[in-house]
């Protein structure tokens, strides 16, 4: 008899009773906007991950991007250098706020940005660097820094995926003018949606308020154009409870990409840097020397023979997406965006699930060997 596998999810949120039971507190509160269970994640998520630096709840990860750099200065005309590698709202917020995303390359191996190539882009028009700590992997942040302080630019850090992450010991997050964290449902962590933004000086953390809440810190005493880029108490609620489950979470992640390093064959496992500590948001496996076709197949035989779901982080780079065009060539983004396929690590996957989706990596990368 043939027993039907069921798919492996590539990501899955984790809610439990504790987040609902969270949820209808607040909702029998009456108090559902913005209010104090925001005022506590923000201290709580300030003190777990970001080493007491001020922090600010929105509304979702890319709404901190922008009400960061905005509050950073950035400009209409204002080159902000970021990698191509990434997911789309790295450049989107520059490029909404008015200012230019210079592109450049990654390192081949830990997918973050190449601080060789942030260096050669820097002109008379740019004012910061935005980095990605790219599915967990921290991006060489003290090269970084020191290239900043050195041209007198800030540094915003897109740490949407990888709460916890460091950096010679230190989280990301703490190293730039400002960094991002997202809060979408299959993050490591989230509040079902929404966005924290970590501010190394009290007048940014000041400003990114005013422009979440319409310009006002009181009411109708609006000093500036804002938004409405609020979070609201549902949302901190659930954010509350899953931050006190991040460390147990990031831990099992890291013990599923362990097993996957130690099993896996016919692929490029991801390399951590010796200074990083990962944090796995997406375990990320190269096919190397594959065209786009070829690992797009790879990910079919995955899904469609295996039942094993999997991902493409991205298949096309943002400098050359329609909303962008450039023709700058950027060979090492290219190449990665031909070979990456992510791969099942959440902390819900079973003995069982590592050792089919070893099994069917294995077997998959056999047969086109």
């Amino acid at each position: 008899m043939n027993i039907e596998l069921t798919m492996i999810p590539p990501a899955k949120p984790l809610i439990g009773q504790e987040e609902r039971d969270a949820v209808d507190r607040v909702l029998a509160s009456g108090m559902v906007a913005q209010g104090p269970e925001v005022a506590a994640f923000e201290e709580e998520f300030s003190a777990a991950l970001v080493g007491g630096r001020e922090v600010v709840a929105v509304n979702s990860g890319t709404s901190g991007q922008h009400l960061g750099m905005l509050a950073l200065g950035l400009g209409p005309g204002d080159e902000v250098i970021v990698p191509s590698f990434t997911f789309a709202a790295t450049a989107n917020t520059v490029a909404v706020s008015g200012g230019v995303p210079v592109f450049v390359d990654v390192d081949p191996e830990t997918f973050t940005v190449d601080p060789g190539a942030v260096e050669a882009a820097i002109t008379e028009r740019t004012v910061g660097i935005q980095p990605v700590h790219l599915y967990g992997h921290p991006a060489a942040m003290d090269q970084l820094v020191e290239i900043a302080s050195r041209h007198g630019l800030w540094v915003f850090e897109d740490a949407a995926q990888a709460h916890g992450a460091t950096w010679d010991g230190a989280q990301v997050g703490t190293f730039g003018d400002g960094a991002m964290f997202s809060l979408y449902p299959t993050k490591n962590m989230t509040s079902g949606e929404g966005g924290m933004v970590a501010c190394a000086r009290g007048e940014v953390a000041r400003q990114v308020r005013l422009l979440r809440n319409q310009g006002m810190e009181a009411q109708y005493a609006n000093e500036v154009a804002g938004f409405n880029n609020r979070m609201t108490d549902i949302h901190a609620a659930i954010g509350r409870v899953q931050l006190g489950k991040l460390p147990g979470w990031t831990g099992t992640r890291q013990e599923n990409a362990a097993f996957f390093d130690a099993h896996l064959e016919g692929v490029v496992t991801p390399v951590v840097a010796e200074r990083a500590s990962h944090v796995y948001h997406q375990y990320t496996i190269r096919i190397e020397g594959a065209s786009a076709v070829e690992r797009d197949g790879f990910a079919s035989a995955l899904r469609e023979e295996h039942r094993v779901g999997c991902g493409v982080y991205y298949p096309t780079p943002v400098h050359r997406l329609a909303s962008f065009a450039t023709d700058q060539e950027l060979p090492v983004t290219e190449m990665l965006a031909r070979e990456v396929l992510s791969l099942p690590v959440h902390p819900s996957i079973t003995d069982q699930d590592r050792e089919r989706i070893v099994a069917a990596v294995n077997a998959v990368a056999k047969a086109g060997a």
